[in-house]
């Protein structure tokens, strides 16, 4: 048999093997952001700690209104605790993968647009950065299915838009389809933050929260811990929640 036959077969029976990982990766993938959007509404109130490299800490209390539904997310934070972060917000909207990002500072005093350059910045002093609390939607990732063990799949995205990653390694529960951790690298193959999620409660048949999660910054010896409370689930949020002059104003 000719060999030139011979390993354009084997190259052919390579490419489908790629090619079925990477549709396997992303059907699980997909599943966890299905899970991630199966309530409609959901608010909370967020306790964040930021750790600095000398072990100091400050911490602030927010409140966020969460709204997904047909494509579209919805996103408001605002910070309620200290006195110098109160009234400072964030809206994320995300309609059909188009998402828009802004921020209003009470010393500013008018809403500003993030634009995609800025997105790799930290969010208030934080380890999160504005691409972090985006909706990480799966149709801006190519992706690869490294690994899988009893518990987890260990799956491999790769923006395909602007991003301050180079890739993310993801590692997903296989039974609850949530995060347990996900993996940042920059271009230079360097794994420099790591987010961990931990404490899942289930709120609803198969939708299930983390009261916890992590961002380390590796490279700066730094984390910023998340602890979530007061959960309550689609009772439904005002439209004006999430607009800029709900934002502006703030949400009493």
């Amino acid at each position: 048999m000719n060999l030139l036959y011979i390993l354009s077969i084997a190259l052919l029976i390579s490419g489908s093997q790629t090619d079925d990982l990477s549709d396997r990766a992303r059907e699980i993938f997909e599943k966890l952001d299905e899970r991630r959007q199966a309530v409609t509404y959901e608010t909370s109130i967020m306790n964040m700690t930021i750790h600095d490299d000398r072990g100091r800490t400050r911490n602030r209390e927010l409140r966020s209104w969460n709204f997904n539904d047909d494509g579209v997310a919805k996103t408001l934070l605002v910070f309620e605790n200290p006195a110098d972060v109160r009234g400072t917000g964030l809206l994320t909207v995300n309609e059909d993968g188009d998402e828009r990002q802004q921020i209003y500072l009470p010393s500013v005093g008018r809403v500003q647009t993030i634009s995609s350059s800025e997105r790799g910045d930290r969010f208030m002093g934080s380890d999160f950065t504005y691409e972090d609390l985006g909706a990480q939607d799966p149709e801006e990732f190519s992706f690869e299915e490294k690994d899988h063990s009893e518990d987890e799949y260990k799956i491999k995205a790769i923006p395909e838009t602007a991003s301050e990653y180079a890739w993310i390694i993801f590692y997903i529960d296989r039974e609850r389809y949530v995060l347990n951790k996900a993996e940042y690298y920059n271009d230079d193959g360097e794994r420099y933050k790591e987010l961990v999620a931990e404490n899942y409660r289930e709120l609803d048949t198969d939708v299930w929260r983390a009261d916890h999660m992590t961002m380390y910054d590796l490279k700066n010896d730094t984390k910023t811990k998340l602890r979530w409370s007061d959960r309550t689930i689609n009772e439904p949020i005002p439209d004006r929640y999430f607009t800029e002059r709900q934002l502006e104003r703030g949400v009493q």
